[in-house]
């Protein structure tokens, strides 16, 4: 593909957008070890609400007339797509390695996806996509196993999968109903309403641990890592995304998601020292291999054109 020169190619836009992303689980982890779950939810996407609100007055230009119901809705969806994804989210990261979740929510949520489209008649897939999706599903079983084992940290670790497959049942319930929820809302502000949204009501679930949290006994690496998630894995991810989004399709950019557990793995191995067992190591493989087969061997029908002003797909999890 060709670019103008001089310009920043939209390949290297996704692949930041994916280091962010990648790089944000473990960075949340981080935070839940000094404070209780429900307030580093608070922390992350309060300062997110506020980035957003910043880089909405920066690059959204006038809004549009007749946008007040596009806002309501989005503002609607942002109690699936970021509070209840994120209160799983994190409760799941008090229990278990943030390893786990860079692979099973990313991963899991393309998958629960498809296999909900395909069971419902709303796509068609070829054999290889069948066999990706059940690939994906045995993969998962393998991983859960492996979660459950001695070897694999027992019963906490367990129950914190679980609550990462909830996110990712979340994130899938959200991409499907994303296209009507979200039309005639240009994505930057379509986020930043459901992120604002989101971020009210992790205030109220966060209300009664705030008091117990030594706020100015906190480490600088909790607020550093706060800063990070807020302002590099919110605001400057979401606006890398929809110009590569913006360039390449929307197709071509879910593509880039399967980088998001490779660099998970390699930050929360060597910044937090978190393992894999082996059983746990090839349920991921196994689960991986299926969500790729399944997303590069599709044969749907081609889609109808997108409700206008929806200029691409829903921001990923994250």
């Amino acid at each position: 593909m060709s670019t103008r020169r001089g310009s920043t190619s939209p390949y290297l836009l996704l692949m930041t957008t994916m280091v962010l992303w990648g790089s944000a689980f473990s960075s949340s982890k981080a935070v839940v070890e000094h404070v209780p779950h429900a307030a580093a939810a608070l922390l992350r996407f309060g300062g997110g609400a506020i980035a957003l609100l910043i880089a909405l007055s920066l690059f959204g230009g006038r809004r549009p007339s007749g946008a007040a119901g596009g806002g309501r809705r989005a503002a609607a969806a942002g109690v699936l797509g970021v509070f209840a994804y994120n209160g799983f989210f994190f409760w799941g990261l008090s229990l278990a390695p943030s390893l786990d979740a860079g692979i099973l929510i990313p991963v899991m949520s393309p998958v629960l996806t498809s296999g909900w489209l395909l069971a419902t008649g709303r796509e068609h897939a070829s054999a290889g996509r069948l066999a990706g999706l059940g690939l994906g599903l045995a993969g998962a079983v393998i991983f859960f196993l492996g979660a459950g084992g001695t070897s694999g940290g027992g019963s906490s670790r367990l129950a914190g999968d679980a609550l990462f497959l909830l996110s990712a049942v979340c994130w899938a319930a959200f991409t499907l109903a994303g296209p009507r929820v979200l039309a005639g809302v240009e994505p930057l502000r379509a986020t930043t309403y459901a992120t604002c949204a989101g971020a009210l009501l992790l205030g109220v679930l966060a209300a009664p641990d705030l008091d117990a949290v030594d706020w100015g006994e906190l480490p600088a690496g909790v607020w550093l890592n706060t800063a990070y998630l807020a302002v590099g894995c919110a605001a400057v991810a979401n606006l890398l995304y929809y110009r590569g989004v913006a360039a390449v399709g929307p197709a071509k950019a879910s593509l880039m998601m399967f980088n998001v557990p490779v660099i998970n793995t390699l930050c929360a191995t060597l910044f937090l020292g978190e393992t894999f067992g082996v059983l746990q190591g090839t349920g991921a493989l196994v689960l991986l291999a299926g969500a790729v087969l399944a997303a590069t061997r599709s044969r749907t029908p081609r889609p109808a054109p997108a409700p206008r002003g929806a200029t691409g797909p829903a921001t990923p999890p994250r």
